[in-house]
């Protein structure tokens, strides 16, 4: 009778932890940025048709790095969750909150679970009514969920990222200083000038109604 090859739970987690990372940071960085109207989401994607930023559903925006196929299964379930959550109660109650958590459940138990865990990362982003109600989360491989202030980065140099966004933040910006100085901290973490062709940028905006996702041109990243 063969004996079963066995691993020790650790080591698995372990390997598997590595193993998405290394995936993970081979994408480009996404990051996520307060402004006076609502929140920025700006990643460098020079595809014009393979979207990382997209919309959830009212005020609710997502965005995710890593294998492409992975997290736009994720994109598409949570419009579906948040469709029908919409449909059989309320469309105030669906929130980024409770999508946040229906990832944070999905991905844990990929992690856990599955063979190959899904190398991705993720944020949701809210536009409430005022800037004190805006939500910002973010969900890596593993299920773990963390809540966001003012400034977030998932993805490739994420930390240095951060680290420069931190420091240009301010607090009420308009959107035209908020993407300059959100491009700055992408091209001071990467050590090198990004064209306005190469970004895909999208915000969700209180000031536009109930649809708040819009997504921005080359030509406003240009001007900015």
């Amino acid at each position: 009778m063969t004996v079963p090859f066995y691993v020790p739970p650790e080591q698995l987690m372990k390997d598997r932890a590595e193993y998405a990372r290394k995936g993970i940071a081979r994408g480009k960085s996404i990051a996520a940025v307060e402004y006076a109207d609502g929140i920025l989401l700006l990643a460098e994607n020079p595809s014009g048709t393979l979207h990382k930023i997209g919309e959830i559903y009212d005020r609710i925006a997502f965005a995710g790095v890593g294998k492409y196929s992975e997290f736009e299964t994720l994109r598409v379930a949570g419009i579906r969750h948040a469709d029908l959550k919409g449909y059989a109660y309320s469309r105030s109650d669906v929130t980024a909150k409770s999508l946040a958590n229906a990832y944070s459940h999905a991905l844990g138990r990929i992690f856990t679970q599955e063979v190959k865990p899904y190398e991705v990362g993720i944020m949701v982003a809210e536009v409430g009514d005022l800037p004190e109600d805006s939500l910002l989360f973010k969900v890596t491989y593993d299920g773990a969920l963390t809540a966001e202030d003012d400034v977030a980065a998932i993805g490739g140099q994420e930390e240095q990222l951060a680290a420069h966004l931190r420091e240009s933040f301010r607090p009420g910006a308009p959107l035209a200083e908020a993407i300059r100085w959100a491009i700055a901290a992408f091209e001071a973490a990467s050590s090198r000038t990004i064209g306005p062709e190469e970004w895909e940028a999208a915000v969700v905006d209180r000031t536009l109604g109930r649809r708040a996702f819009r997504r921005l041109t080359a030509a406003e990243m240009a001007g900015s």
